[in-house]
């Protein structure tokens, strides 16, 4: 007679490891992929060397950078950008890599409640909601045309940055249109803790985009389309639908950073929305070489956006000109959009 009881015991042990092991798996498809390892210090080496160049220009300026107004000039002045990325990131994921419109969206937005507050005596709380509905409404349009009919992103999205600029200039007569209410301006500059209303804003942001893609089968089905649509389709995702949203949101978040970049400057000059395009990109795409290696991500692109601006402000400290955040930016863009591609590849 065989002795069941030496062979069972194993075998149940077999069976509790493989559980584990497969309990942990899907604990670690739930995390974040920065949490659960990966890539090693690979995702935190531009923090590293965010933290390396603020040390040389603190030794090479003590006097004019290595002070609290330098960091509080850092972190309270790039509202702007982190609206500009975050709405950028809501088409990049889902696949549309390239929305040139969202600067101008954002530019109309800003002009709209410059115009309608101090040159036509609206309210300036419904001038906000007027801009802020427009710059969604460009969103709607963008995606019906992209989504909906067809036609090419890179056409329809630089025609219509073109289009909006044309636009927000003719509505300020060519000129700076300044002078909203002062109390108005608390919503970007009201401090706390010695910093903006408005970066805290931007943060809260981030960390809510941050959330619905790693937490939520929203963020899951962004993913799953952004990587590959027929197949998603396939699966049951509603591709058309989550790809025309993602146009819609991005120009409702251009449109609150530039009711939030006008409340902050008391005013807008149209003629400048374009030097946001550049900086944009360049965020984001650097974005995917921090704490998740290969992927756009909103936590990445935050850390993205203040890195370029502590570059670009040591550079003008030392003595450099207008030309340094061109060149910044511009390199900065090639550099991260090589890194973004070779990850993209490894990770395949």
């Amino acid at each position: 007679m065989t002795d069941t009881s030496t062979t069972e015991a194993p075998r149940g042990a077999e069976v509790a490891d493989t559980a584990a092991e497969h309990e942990s798996n899907a604990t670690r498809r739930r995390l974040p992929s920065w949490l659960v390892g990966g890539r090693g210090p690979a995702r935190y080496a531009v923090i590293a060397v965010w933290a390396a160049m603020t040390l040389l220009y603190a030794a090479l300026l003590p006097e004019t950078f290595a002070n609290a107004g330098t960091f509080a000039t850092i972190f309270g002045s790039q509202q702007a950008l982190v609206f500009l990325a975050a709405g950028l990131l809501c088409t990049i994921i889902v696949g549309e890599f390239v929305d040139m419109s969202l600067a101008s969206n954002f530019g109309l937005s800003a002009t709209l409640v410059a115009v309608l507050t101090v040159t036509h005596g609206w309210n300036v709380w419904v001038a906000a909601l007027i801009a802020i509905a427009a710059s969604t409404f460009v969103g709607v349009v963008n995606g019906w045309l992209v989504v909906k009919v067809g036609v090419n992103t890179i056409v329809v999205t630089l025609g219509m940055g073109t289009f909006l600029t044309g636009i927000a200039l003719w509505a300020a007569n060519l000129t700076t249109v300044a002078g909203l209410p002062i109390a108005f301006s608390k919503i970007a500059l009201f401090k706390v803790f010695g910093l903006p209303l408005s970066f805290y804003l931007g943060l809260l942001l981030m960390l809510g985009f941050f959330y619905i893609l790693e937490f939520t089968p929203l963020g899951r089905n962004m993913r799953f389309v952004g990587a590959n649509r027929e197949v998603s389709r396939l699966a049951g995702v509603p591709v058309t639908r989550i790809r025309f949203l993602a146009f819609v949101s991005g120009g409702a978040i251009a449109g609150v950073g530039g009711v939030l970049t006008a409340a902050a400057s008391g005013g807008y000059d149209p003629a400048v929305s374009h030097s946001y395009l550049l900086p944009m990109f360049a965020a984001t795409f650097l974005g995917t070489a921090i704490l998740q290696p290969g992927r756009f991500n909103p936590l990445g692109t935050w850390i993205a956006v203040y890195f370029l601006a502590t570059g670009v402000l040591g550079l003008q400290l030392l003595g450099g000109t207008t030309w340094v955040s061109s060149v910044f930016y511009g390199g900065v863009l090639v550099i991260a959009v090589t890194i973004s591609t070779v990850l993209h590849r490894r990770s395949r």
